[in-house]
């Protein structure tokens, strides 16, 4: 039987949302409505050190303020308990071991993978055997930190896997787990709950059946897939787009200050801004105003030629 079509966009309150967040707000939700299905917010904000309650507020408004509108609204830091529970879960499989490792430790013994800068964690504190045998309190082998008194992050177990699937933009992906992923946190040292472990137990508990978002994310996917595996949950459907950048070629961020939203909504209507994000997308041939429901009449996957980034200056807004 079919799931119902249900997106989400599911941003993090650690400053203003700038421009690259509402066009990845505006896809997912374009993408759900325009199938009828169901659209959810969910604030993450398990990071507390950076989330602000105050930011949350703004994610709402402006929102609000664009026509995307929402049928669920969750907030990850009401979730601790969930998150727990499935964790034992995964203690239970005799997958997770304790990881005394700071991120200076990995960094120093390991260069970025060629690809993307990502360092793949090299198993220092894996206990040997974990995978084949049932661990036995025993088993573990014992960092040096462990005697300085300093607190483990929890890890998991990769296995030397490849996992496949068809991104809905770039096709299909084949990614080995063990050397491109490596064995990743599920909860940090200092207690908060990893986003890995956060996103993969909402989206199967708020039934999430397509995710949309940055191509930054990608090589979440086998780590997701994993974990929705080992908990015994469907996978949703994956599509990611091209990211808006500035003209240096990185990715825009919250220190863009000339791209958020404070700053666009002093210099644009909600229609003006839309209107020029959808013709820098491809959805229109000028950047016309247009409301966010009369963009929903225009939008098709099938009519985008989503592949390459989008390079940005304020003067091109």
């Amino acid at each position: 039987m079919t799931r119902p079509v249900t997106g989400r966009f599911a941003p993090s309150p650690t400053g203003r949302m700038h421009l690259g967040n509402i066009y990845a707000a505006l896809m997912a939700w374009l993408s759900a409505r325009s199938q009828g299905g169901r659209f959810i917010l969910r604030i993450e904000d398990i990071d507390p050190q950076r989330s602000r309650a105050e930011y949350a507020r703004f994610i709402e408004d402006d929102l609000h303020w664009l026509g995307i509108d929402w049928d669920e609204r969750h907030v990850q830091s009401e979730r601790y308990d969930i998150y727990e529970q499935h964790l034992k879960r995964l203690q239970e499989m005799s997958l997770t071991y304790p990881c005394y490792c700071t991120r200076a430790d990995i960094l120093s013994t390991q260069a970025p993978h060629e690809s993307d800068g990502r360092v793949v964690y090299r198993g220092t504190c894996r206990p040997e055997g974990i995978g084949t045998v049932s661990l036995s309190s025993s088993s573990s082998s014992v960092h040096p930190s462990f005697s300085c008194g300093r607190k483990p992050s929890t890890r998991i177990f990769v296995p030397d896997r490849d996992i496949s699937f068809t991104d809905g933009t770039y096709g299909r992906q084949t990614i080995n787990l063990a050397r491109h992923c490596g064995d990743f946190v599920l909860r940090r040292a200092d207690g908060a709950w990893a986003y890995q472990l956060a996103v993969v137990v909402d989206d199967a508990l708020m039934g999430v059946t397509e995710v949309v978002r940055g191509r930054d994310l990608l090589l979440s996917v086998p780590q997701q897939m994993y974990l929705l595996s080992l908990l015994g949950y469907p996978s949703p459907a994956f599509r990611h787009i091209p990211l808006l950048c500035n003209t240096s070629g990185q990715r825009l961020s919250k220190r863009d200050k000339s791209m958020d939203m404070a700053v666009l909504r002093q210099r644009f209507t909600p229609e003006e801004l839309l209107g020029v994000l959808a013709h820098i997308i491809g959805i229109t041939g000028d950047a016309a105003p247009l409301s966010a429901n009369e963009l929903l009449s225009r939008f098709s996957w099938d009519a985008l030629e989503l592949k390459e980034d989008k390079y940005l200056s304020i003067s091109d807004l």
